[in-house]
């Protein structure tokens, strides 16, 4: 248990403060650059205040998790145990993986097409699928991930078979596109993931998990940086690049551990925002198509612009959906 409280906060101390102090050289180089975030004429009238924010500022916490990580595996390697750290690294992999997905994406709206709009959607869904397919596959085939499902609430197991593998292909890019929807006012998705990260914490020290130590770590760490700049009114916004990279750390980390149905459930909040959105256009879709005239279902999509709209501030939605998030880590508690 000591080198347990010793790994986890070298590792977090390591990531925020490498964050924190990479956001405030990166911070002035993209006003300078004019890397700032465009605001969508359908987005929240308020919002527009904000355009011009400097944007991307997810490679921050991506290069700090890059920089004490190959510390670490460095030193596992060094001791021999290298090996028994593979899900962990497959983790990471596939969370900068994703990452990547969002910079390109980002460098295109600010750099190639200046405007709020990079990769088509079609485009990103296509590149997260194949990339969600690669870490199933690999997983798989050295034995880290098996068609087996806990039903939660029970001692119940279901396999799936060969099901489960696309299954937990979408299930995956469900989790990480609801994680970079999420990302949508100031201190939103940091709050939550860094809620998130609070849980790893608690259940490797529960374990003795040394690999979900580090995983909460560096999701408090870099939440926990970033938020010192992200906070309402945020200074900086983590683009795609980091809300993507939040969000497959997250729910692979679960999936590395065996957990599906724990990581879906702590993921509560992403799932509910992903569908928010998919419920708003499809109602709205469907309406058009029976009456002539499209109709929403919410206010606004995604769900925290639908309470903007029924009159809350921003600290008060990242207040509620940080409670909201503590419940689905209490409910997924109960899972384990």
């Amino acid at each position: 248990m000591d080198w347990l409280i010793i790994t986890f906060a070298a590792i977090l101390l390591s990531v925020f403060g490498l964050t924190v102090a990479a956001e405030r050289i990166l911070i002035p180089i993209l006003r300078s650059h004019k890397m700032g975030q465009k605001i969508l004429d359908i987005g929240p009238r308020w919002h527009k205040s904000k355009e011009g924010t400097p944007t991307m500022g997810g490679i921050c916490f991506i290069l700090a998790t890059l920089v004490v990580m190959a510390v670490y595996f460095i030193v596992k390697g060094v001791r021999g145990e290298a090996s028994a750290y593979i899900p962990l690294a497959m983790t990471l992999i596939y969370a900068v993986g994703n990452g990547a997905i969002g910079f390109v994406d980002d460098y295109f709206k600010l750099v190639v097409k200046k405007q709020n709009e990079g990769l088509t959607a079609l485009q990103k869904l296509f590149l997260q699928l194949v990339i969600s397919a690669a870490y199933v596959c690999v997983m798989s085939y050295m034995g880290y991930m098996d068609t087996l499902l806990k039903l939660p609430f029970t001692d119940t197991v279901i396999d799936f078979g060969w099901f489960w593998y696309p299954l937990a292909v979408i299930l995956l890019t469900g989790v990480v596109n609801g994680g970079n929807i999420t990302d949508g006012i100031d201190g939103l998705a940091s709050t939550v993931t860094a809620i998130i990260g609070i849980f790893f914490a608690v259940w490797a020290f529960s374990t003795s998990n040394e690999q979900l130590t580090a995983v909460g770590a560096i999701l408090i760490g870099a939440a926990g940086g970033f938020l010192v700049y992200n906070y309402y009114p945020a200074k900086v916004f983590m683009g795609d690049t980091g809300s993507l990279f939040f969000g497959s750390l997250v729910i692979s980390a679960a999936f590395g551990a065996g957990e599906e149905t724990v990581g879906l459930i702590i993921s509560m909040v992403f799932i509910l925002e992903m569908l928010s959105s998919f419920l708003q256009t499809l109602v709205f879709k469907i309406t058009r198509r029976l009456t002539g005239v499209g109709k929403r279902f919410f206010k606004m999509a995604p769900l925290h612009h639908h309470f903007e709209k029924c009159g809350w501030g921003e600290r008060q939605i990242v207040w509620v959906f940080g409670i909201v998030e503590l419940l689905f880590c209490a409910l997924a508690w109960i899972c384990l």
